[in-house]
Order: structure tokens, then sequence, then C-alpha cells
């Protein structure tokens, strides 16, 4: 971090990281392989697990279309601006890192209220003069819009790409997730990009008994984790223009390579979408 002072941190929030309960961030870090999480953490992994023995496709498919989406972003659409909303912990390949090896100007800001996650995202700030992090409930819009650190760095009169990537699986709020994704697309000038991805219900007889096992565990141990429609999920879209091919299964969208095996049955279970305002 420079040498002026700590510019790109925002709201501070208490740090006491509770171990004896699992945590999303963690347990998502622990499925990538990761080495931030506890013994708590892993527990819930392994129920997932025998659940679903390939549930991991599900956080490795969320993660590869992030790092897809964003590249597609830095290098098709001219946009140099991101709000990551619930960046969760840092992996290989983060959102700055990605976009900035494209563009180096371009601009990322975090935005997470997860204790180990504020504490790795202080450290995140190290990196570079364009990478900020700052404390906020993403499910709470008009705060985050507000936000200093968010106001500062971001120049909302120009596109801006606006990330809401397997977080609203995780949301139990009485505010319908339609209305908080409009507040957020209001705000954001034309040509602007948003990225959604979420736990899918595939609706079926083959693949959805996955979904409701998984769902089953995440509501029993952690009161989140919903599995919503194709239908559910296009809703938190309202006034975008999808950009081909849609929403699809994370994995189908713009894949890097061809495919020489099937999908796993929970890889039939995330879905994700990029759209574009008009």
């Amino acid at each position: 971090m420079s040498s002026d002072g700590p510019r790109n941190v925002g709201t501070v929030l208490p740090t006491f990281i509770d171990t004896t309960k699992p945590s999303i961030a963690r347990v998502y870090d622990a499925f990538l392989n990761g080495k931030d999480n506890y013994e708590v953490d892993r527990e819930m992994q392994r129920k997932i697990n025998l659940a679903a023995p390939e549930a991991a496709h599900i956080a490795f498919d969320s993660r590869d279309f992030l790092i897809r989406v964003t590249r597609f972003i830095a290098q098709q659409t001219g946009v140099r601006q991101f709000l990551d909303l619930g960046s969760g912990l840092p992996t290989a390949e983060n959102t700055h890192q990605v976009a900035q090896r494209v563009n180096p100007d371009t601009t990322v800001v975090y935005i997470d209220k997860d204790p180990v996650v504020i504490a790795h995202g202080r450290a995140l700030l190290e990196e570079n003069d364009r990478t900020h992090f700052t404390a906020q409930d993403i499910f709470e819009p008009e705060q985050v819009l507000a936000d200093e650190v968010v106001r500062k760095h971001l120049d909302f009169s120009q596109p801006i790409a606006l990330f809401q990537m397997a977080t609203f699986h995780h949301y139990g709020g009485d505010r319908a997730p339609r209305d908080i994704m409009r507040t957020y697309i209001d705000a954001l000038a034309p040509g602007s990009i948003v990225g959604l991805s979420h736990f899918l219900d595939p609706e079926d007889d083959r693949y959805a008994p996955v979904a409701k096992k998984i769902e089953k565990i995440l509501l029993a141990d952690m009161s989140t984790g919903r599995f919503r429609t194709r239908a559910e999920i296009a809703d938190m879209l309202p006034g975008l223009d999808l950009i081909d091919p849609g929403l699809v299964l994370a994995a189908d969208w713009w894949p890097d390579g061809p495919r020489l095996k099937p999908l796993a049955d929970s890889q039939h279970c995330v879905a994700g979408a990029v759209a574009r305002k008009p």
C-alpha cells in the first residue's frame, strides 16, 4: 500500500472470526483447494461431497465463469471499471488480476462483509493502486452505491461491469432479488455490463435431485444456499439485454475449448449470464 495512507480501505467492520460455524467464503475456499479455511468448513465440504461427490464442480465452474467473463469484458467491451459484489476469498485468479492483465489501467472495487474476506481484502490492496476494497452488505445496494470508496474510484457516468457472482443463492432477506438488482442497474450508465451466476434448480428428474440434496445440507447447516430456477435467475436481470449465449450452465458460457468429456451431474446445477444495459 502506498505511503500516503489507507485510501483504498472503506468501512471498517469487526474482524472477529467465528471458527465454530462454517463460513460461506471459507467453504468455497475449501472446495477450491485453498488454505483459508477451518475444520468446521472442511466438515461442511465433506457433508456436501457425501450428498453429491462431484459438488466441487459447482465451485470451480463458478470461479471459471467469473474468469472467462472478466476476460471477455476486458477484451471485448472497452469497460475499464469493475464493481465485484461479494468478492470472497482471494484465489489464484481474481477479477483485478484477469482484467488488469488485459488493461492495466482497469479499476476494480471489491465489496464483502465476511471478516476473513475483509482481512484478506486489506492485504490485497498492496498489489496496486487501482484495486480497492470496502466492507458493505452487498444486498443493501443503497449503502454500497453511497460508499465513499465506491464513489471515489468508480465513475458512474461511464460504463461499469457489475458482478453478482455466486452471491444471491446465499441471500435470505425479505427484499426481492429483482428489486435489489434493479437498484444497482438503475445506477449504471448505458453500456454497462452485469455478470451473474447462481445455483440452478434444473427442474427435471435427472439433475434436480442433486441440487435438492446440496440445498438441504446448506440450509440445515448454514441457513443459506437456495437453488433457483432459470426463470427466477433471469428475473434478476431486469431491463438488460442478454449477451449470447444468454442464461446457460456456467460451464457452457463460452468454454475455453471443446468439451471432450460429459459434464458431471452437479455441473447442471449452476448457471450464469452476462447482460448489457442498453
